[in-house]
């Protein structure tokens, strides 16, 4: 997980604490869409990923109309569409603008494929809409 902050950290330009929280964020989406399996995987194959998920999953985030609108949608809409609304919200509410949120997405996923392989992670980000062609863009 150290190694995961420490890249979010240089590459998102946020403090260690917001990139461990955001870097939270994520893993916790992936661990309540696909507990079993590569999300599973990815999470025990990072000492401390646990640890960030539960203080992400305890840090309240700041609702400001753009938040609100995007949580209560993806209420609206439910399952991983809508969850993946609700992360975007939390992670606005952080304070991370659109160009912030692309960085930590592909460190994350860099380093996840690091740790499970790309097949596996595959099986985490595809059923993400939009997501598989912004993490593997056609050639």
């Amino acid at each position: 997980m150290e190694r995961l902050v420490a890249r979010i950290t240089a590459a998102v330009g946020v403090e260690a604490g917001a990139a461990r929280l955001a870097a939270g964020h994520v893993l916790g989406y992936f661990l309540k869409n696909s507990s079993e399996g590569p999300a599973g995987e990815l999470v025990a194959g990072m000492p401390g990923a646990r640890e960030a998920i539960a203080a992400a999953a305890a840090q309240p985030y700041k609702r400001g109309l753009f938040r609100s609108v995007l949580g209560g949608v993806g209420g609206l809409l439910g399952g991983a569409k809508g969850d993946i609304l609700v992360l975007t919200a939390k992670l606005t509410g952080m304070g991370l603008s659109a160009d912030q949120l692309q960085r930590l997405t592909k460190e994350i996923f860099y380093h996840a494929e690091e740790v499970i392989g790309r097949e596996k992670l595959r099986v985490l980000t595809d059923p993400i809409p939009g997501l598989s062609q912004f993490l593997w863009p056609a050639k």
